[in-house]
């Protein structure tokens, strides 16, 4: 498992350890009951407190993404197909965001904006 974290960034150090271990479970990167490095081992490679990478942990943990074992260490949990939808839903609500937020900025109306996206969703033929 590689993790960057960002020191510069806007984004808190365990919120983007966080969404990398939730993306590398979504994307099937780590599988179901792959262990996690330990929380010292994890500080120490990225140098960073432990108790931030246990506050990523326990987070992910609450989501339902990993289950830690006493003793044992943190592992990725059986996820079930509608968490799994739901990232991906999520995922994909984010994009088009980012789209429509570039678009405004670019001075299109959102109708131009929502042409664009049926005319694009057109060449796609997806069941409903």
């Amino acid at each position: 498992m590689h993790i960057i974290v960002n020191t510069s960034s806007m984004v808190p150090i365990y919120e983007q350890i966080v969404d990398q271990i939730k993306t590398a479970i979504i994307a099937g990167e780590l599988k179901e009951g792959e262990n996690l490095p330990s929380v010292r081992g994890l500080s120490k490679e990225l140098k960073i407190s432990a108790l931030t990478v246990k506050k990523a942990y326990d987070n992910l943990e609450q989501e339902g993404f990993t289950v830690t074992i006493h003793g044992k260490g943190t592992f990725v949990a059986e996820i079930n197909p509608e968490l799994r939808q739901e990232e991906h839903r999520k995922a994909v609500e984010e994009d088009l965001e980012q789209a429509i937020l570039k678009g405004v900025q670019c001075g299109l109306s959102m109708e131009e904006i929502r042409s664009l996206f049926e005319i694009i969703m057109e060449g796609y033929h997806v069941k409903d």
